[in-house]
Order: structure tokens, then C-alpha cells, then sequence
């Protein structure tokens, strides 16, 4: 259970890997000890991870996840739930792709809609029924400014979290009086291993402010928040400027 300050005793990172997983998991850890489920591919990172989380006083638990296979999170929230009820579980994998490559490759974009909107949804409605059992708990989604209003120079990384968002603010609603809560998180450009090489964009931010932002949001019951939080009314203004205008801006 969530205790009185708003601390969780169980996590559960899906995409344990992850910057803006593991920047959580440091930041519940230096308020207290806590269980932790690390999600995730068979890779040595996650070998990795899960001893600097165990270092850094958590108890870490290692299940298979991969979400390219249809099945697999069934087996993953399974796998969570047996270890003893979770109270916090981030939403956090996903796929930046090549958006030249994705603007002529059916597979390419297949496989980045796998993997950042199809597989989300389901593990979404696997964790809304774990925790409905439970009657209690909060599901962390990770979607993006990009979700926003796509552009051109990114539209199917866009459409996937345009969808991903939508997804969970709506499971947010149909689980209004079951003790379970959503928090839809928007960030910016964040510095992370996916968007190493990229050039940083403006407001461009860290998985430390991210995982920040989360146990914030957790902790105030909150339903949505933008990191920074100067991006929602940059947003704001990118959302309702003429497509006309839109079209010619160069991002």
C-alpha cells in the first residue's frame, strides 16, 4: 500500500531498463526501502540494473517482458501480482524509430505501433484488472509532448503516443471509484539513451526531472503532468496554431 507521505511499497517498472525507469526507482528508494518488479527483456542491462537497485536498497525481483509478443503481458503482470500486491507501476518502454525509415516502411511502422501503442494498451488493461482486484493502486503511463499535435518530421512516433495517451486518460476515467488512478505523464525532449546523438531540443529535460514529476504526481493524486511544466502551454499554443502556420514551423 501507498502509506500516509505517499510512498509506495511495491513498484513495478515495465520497461525496467529504461532512464526514466530506473531515475524513478532511485527516486522512491531515497525515501525508503521498497519492492521492485524490474519488466523486462533477457539483456545484460537488466542484469545490470537490477543489482545497482538491490545496491541502492530495494528488494528487486527479475520477470520477462517483451512487447513484441502478444502473450507476454499477461504473463508479466502475472508474474508482478505473485510476488505480492503493487501499489506503483510505470508504463515506460516504447520506441523513438527512424522517421525516415518509417515514412516508407510498412514493417517499420508496424513494429513501432507494436511496440508504443498496441502493446501499452494491453499491458494497461492487465494492470487496471490486477488493481481492481486489488483495490488499489496507480499506473504510470509514460506518453509524450509528441502525442500532442504529431508533425511531420515525427508523425508515427506521434500517432503511437497520440493513441497511448488517449488510451490511458480514458482508462483513467472508467476507473474512477475503484480505488485505481492513472497519471498520463507528458515530457519534452528528455536527455536519455533513446535520443542519444539527437540534438536537444528546446526545454529538453532528464529522466531525474521525469521521475521527479511522477512521484509528485502520484503523490498529489494528480491525473496528468508536463515535464517541464512550461510544455503544456507551449503545447497549448502548438495545438491551436493554424495548420497553414503549422506546417511551415521548423520542428
Amino acid at each position: 500500500m501507498i502509506d500516509a507521505l505517499g510512498s509506495p511499497s511495491s513498484l513495478l517498472l515495465v520497461g525496467g531498463t529504461s532512464d526514466i525507469a530506473v531515475a524513478t526507482a532511485r527516486r522512491y528508494l531515497a525515501e525508503r526501502p521498497l519492492r521492485i518488479v524490474l519488466a523486462a527483456r533477457d539483456t545484460p542491462r537488466r542484469g545490470v540494473v537490477a543489482d545497482e537497485l538491490k545496491a541502492a536498497g530495494g528488494t528487486v525481483e527479475v520477470v520477462d517482458f517483451d512487447a513484441d509478443d502478444a502473450s507476454s503481458p499477461a504473463r508479466m503482470v502475472a508474474a508482478a501480482a505473485a510476488g505480492g500486491d503493487v501499489d506503483v507501476a510505470v508504463v515506460a518502454f516504447g520506441l523513438l524509430g527512424d522517421a525516415d525509415q518509417l515514412r516508407t516502411e510498412p514493417a517499420a511502422v508496424a513494429q513501432l505501433a507494436q511496440v508504443n501503442y498496441v502493446a501499452p494498451t494491453v499491458v494497461g488493461t492487465e494492470l487496471a484488472n490486477l488493481m481492481r482486484r486489488q483495490g488499489h493502486g496507480v499506473i504510470v503511463a509514460l506518453s509524450s509532448v509528441a502525442g500532442e499535435r504529431p508533425r511531420a518530421s515525427n508523425f508515427v512516433y506521434g500517432s503511437t503516443k497520440a493513441g497511448l495517451d488517449a488510451f490511458y486518460s480514458g482508462l483513467a476515467d472508467s476507473l474512477v471509484g475503484t480505488g485505481v488512478s492513472v497519471l498520463v505523464v507528458r515530457p519534452g525532449f528528455v536527455k536519455s539513451k533513446m535520443t542519444e546523438g539527437i540534438a536537444d531540443a528546446p526545454l529538453a529535460t532528464t529522466p531525474e526531472a521525469v521521475a521527479e514529476a511522477i512521484v509528485t504526481g502520484v503523490r498529489k493524486g494528480r491525473h496528468t503532468v508536463w515535464v517541464p511544466g512550461a510544455m503544456r502551454w507551449v503545447m497549448s499554443g502548438l495545438r491551436h496554431t493554424p495548420r497553414a502556420v503549422f506546417r511551415k514551423l521548423p520542428i
